[in-house]
Parts: C-alpha cells; structure tokens; sequence
C-alpha cells in the first residue's frame, strides 16, 4: 500500500490492493525492475495524483500512458519536468489555452501548478510504462485499477469536470453519472488528432473546453479554475 496517498483514497486502496490482478501487477513489475527494465516513472510518482483529496478535485483529465522517454513521465498526466521539451500533444493544449482563454503559452510542460494550486487530477489509464514502449503496461491491471480509481470519484465526489480527450478517454469516462458531474469529449489534443471531427465530439482546436468546464463549475457554485501555468 502507497504510503503518500491522501487517507480519502483509502477506502479505493484497500478495496483494489486485495484483489489477485494487483498482486500480480506489482509483482510484474518488481520482476521488471530485477530484470535490469527500466519503468517510467520513477517508482515514488507511479501514485503521486493520489496525494490530492478526493474532495478537492475539481476537474479530471484522462491520459492513456506516462512518457516512454527518460526524464518525461512525473505522475502526472500530460505534464513533463521544466527542464524538458514540451510534447507535441501539450504544445496543442496551450494552443487551445491560449485560443479560449487567451493565455500566451508557457516556456515549459510542468503542470504542477494544475495539480497544486487548482486541484486538476492528472489521472493516466496506466501508472507505469516500459520506457519506449506505449501502452506496454495498460492491460497488465493498471486500466482495471485506475477504472475503479474514475468509479470512486463518481459516486463520492460531486460537481466535478471529467475533460475527456479523444476515443480512449471517452470510453474512460463512459459511466459517469451526468447528473452529478460534467463530460466535455472532444479529440484528442495529439497532432494527428487535434483538428479531428469526431461522430461524438468536436475537433480539439477551438472546442473551447477550458471555458465550458469553468462555466459549469460556476453553475454549481465551485470557483472558476485558473488555467495559468506559472
């Protein structure tokens, strides 16, 4: 059991870490880390967005898989350390940032100040990753464990936004109750993806989600989120 987790998340931890699939994850990737295979992120981050309250969340995006490169994945969906280039797929969400709510783009992809200061839970599907390899450990439990993760947050958290980018994220959030929280969908924030029509939701580019989700927090008396960086 994750030591850092805020004691909110408990009920979720106990109720997961006594399942097989778990003990046989963490035991995958024990044996992963004997066999000399590096795994991003570091070990200490792999349940670092558990640190916030169930309570606090505000808003919830949904990644697939940490950074497979070195010095990228930190725990946190879609965010990389100051020191590294910003990806492809962010440099998109500060387009959109600035398009929406005209902020001029960040220099860097560290989006603790979300995490911190504006209580944004930067979920991905899959807490670990074998470094160069996407997707190389989402079937091996972490999608059952972080669906269980969006379960919580459904029946005991209220008024909150699940920002849902592209077709994996969708299905992710495919049981959220509507009538207690909002799902904004739109394409993925990817280059391939960001200009994309989809048959159940807009282009990425000029969807303005950061706004529809303030509003609807507003609507239910929550404060409007900051979507500055620094």
């Amino acid at each position: 059991m994750p030591t850092t987790i805020h004691s909110s998340w408990l009920p979720l931890f106990q109720q997961e870490f006594s399942k097989d699939y778990i003990s046989q994850l963490l035991s995958y990737l024990e044996q992963q880390q004997n066999d000399g295979i590096t795994i991003y992120p570091p070990t200490s981050m792999w349940f670092k967005v558990f640190e916030m309250p169930l309570s606090d969340i505000k808003l919830i995006i949904v990644g697939q898989d940490p950074y497979i490169n070195e010095n990228q994945a930190m725990g946190l969906s879609f965010s990389v350390p100051k020191s590294e280039k910003i990806p492809p797929s962010l440099r998109n969400i500060y387009k959109e940032l600035e398009s929406d709510l005209e902020l001029s783009s960040p220099q860097h992809g560290d989006l603790s100040r979300w995490f911190n200061a504006e209580s944004i839970f930067l979920l991905n599907a899959s807490l670990t990753v074998e470094a160069g390899k996407a997707g190389s450990h989402l079937k091996k439990g972490w999608q059952q464990f972080t669906a269980a993760a969006i379960e919580f947050i459904n029946q005991r958290a209220s008024n909150t936004v699940f920002l849902a980018w592209g077709a994996f994220a969708h299905k992710c959030c495919s049981n959220i109750d509507l009538n207690k929280h909002a799902v904004i969908k739109t394409s993925h924030p990817s280059p391939l993806g960001a200009y994309k029509h989809m048959k159940t939701a807009p282009a990425f580019f000029e969807s303005k989600c950061f706004s529809k989700a303030n509003s609807y927090l507003l609507s239910k008396g929550r404060n409007a989120i900051d979507w500055r960086i620094d």
